[in-house]
This record gives structure tokens, C-alpha cells and sequence, in this order.
């Protein structure tokens, strides 16, 4: 008999952020049938080409290339700074934006097209109100 973890999964912070009960957390978007247009959220049409349903659900990639990023220097109270928000291009298609991790908030040590992969961690020590934590994924640059 094997034996149950007694702590509860996370949630994750987001709806396309998948954790199996079994294997690791992934990422999961929706991809138009007629045109391949791929979207992080359910949609009743297709915005490329108008095609209503025949969306098919896509496992993404953890490897991608940063397209854009920004150094946030002001954000929010208890929100620490500065830290980099990116713009990812994934490998096999979709493109998704978060933080990125692992990484100085220099201009001089990030670059357009740098390769990182999507990793899964908790949500910076955030819970819910029964003390539940989440998940979150981020980015890091690629060893």
C-alpha cells in the first residue's frame, strides 16, 4: 500500500496551467482545426480565420526564445522590484508572457531571441484563504 501525500496540490494561478495528479506540471492552450492559430483561453471562434469550434487542446512547449521584455522599476505595494516581465515565443507554436527568473534586470545581460525554458514554482509564498498555495510557472534562462 503506498502512501498519500498529506499535503493538498496547489492551485494553479491560472486555467491553463495543468497539474496532473501523476507527472509534472504543463501548460496547455487550444489550437484552431482549420488555421493552427493557438490561444491560451476557451473561445466559441477562431480570431484568425472565423472558424467556429474545432478547437483541439495542444500540450506547449518548455522551451521558447524571448520575443520582448520590460524591467519593472514601480509596481504595486509588497510587490518586490525591479523584476523582468517577457514575452515568449514557445517552440511548436504559442506565445505567452510572465516573469522572468534566474536573470539580473540588465538590459545588458538580456537579449531579443535569448533561450529560456518554463519552469513551475510556487507563486512567491502566496495562499488562499484555507492556507492553500499555488503554482505558478516562470521564466529562466536556458543553461
Amino acid at each position: 500500500m503506498s502512501e498519500q501525500s498529506t499535503q493538498p496540490k496547489p492551485h494553479p494561478v491560472v486555467p491553463f496551467l495543468k497539474i496532473p495528479d501523476e507527472g509534472s506540471p504543463y501548460l496547455e492552450a487550444i489550437k484552431c482545426g482549420s488555421c493552427g492559430a493557438i490561444y491560451l483561453a476557451d473561445r466559441m471562434a477562431c480570431g484568425k480565420c472565423a472558424t467556429r469550434g474545432g478547437f483541439a487542446p495542444l500540450r506547449l512547449s518548455n522551451k521558447g526564445s524571448i520575443y520582448s521584455y520590460c524591467i519593472v522599476q514601480r509596481s504595486f505595494p509588497g510587490v518586490e522590484v525591479p523584476y523582468i516581465s517577457a514575452i515568449v515565443d514557445l517552440e511548436g507554436g504559442g506565445t505567452i508572457k510572465g516573469n522572468l527568473i534566474g536573470a539580473e534586470p540588465d538590459p545588458a545581460k538580456i537579449s531579443f531571441g535569448m533561450p529560456v525554458d518554463v519552469v513551475f514554482k510556487d507563486a512567491l509564498g502566496r495562499k488562499d484563504r484555507e492556507g492553500n498555495s499555488y503554482l505558478s510557472y516562470f521564466f529562466q534562462p536556458r543553461a
